[in-house]
């Protein structure tokens, strides 16, 4: 008798949740899709900072866009994180990866690289009209 595989934690950056509004693609769905098994959104503390940041102010479409981005983060585990005083957003975003043995989805070039010099499962926007992973899941 097989056990069932517990749900997955997927790590979304602030760029992954803005492929909603920029190319009208269904990341939860497409995240089922590609995983095909119970997976677990998760967003970092810090990751919702900066972009309820991007929110504020006049409105400019980075603007709707980050407000856009924060109703679906709203479908996430909201996890804490703290950034050190020399950490970018990203090393937070590759540090808890790491502790927590989790994939990243992301878009960010920058931040897919360092995952994989890690061997993190990444997952991303592939022809601005789906999900890929690349790494073993």
């Amino acid at each position: 008798m097989r056990t069932p595989r517990k749900s997955l934690k997927v790590i979304l950056d602030s760029s992954f949740l803005f492929i909603p509004s920029k190319f009208r693609i269904d990341i939860f769905v497409e995240l089922s899709r590609i995983l095909n098994r119970n997976f677990e959104p998760i967003i970092l503390s810090t990751t919702h900072k900066e972009l309820q940041k991007m929110a504020e102010g006049r409105p400019t479409k980075l603007q709707r866009q980050a407000a856009f981005a924060l109703k679906f983060a709203q479908h996430c585990r909201q996890i804490p994180a703290e950034k050190g005083r020399e950490e970018s957003h990203d090393d937070v975003i590759v540090r808890v990866a790491s502790e927590i043995k989790c994939c990243v989805a992301t878009n960010d070039k920058a931040l897919k690289k360092k995952l994989r010099k890690l061997n993190v499962p990444v997952i991303y926007m592939r022809q601005k009209t789906h999900l890929a992973v690349d790494g073993a899941i």
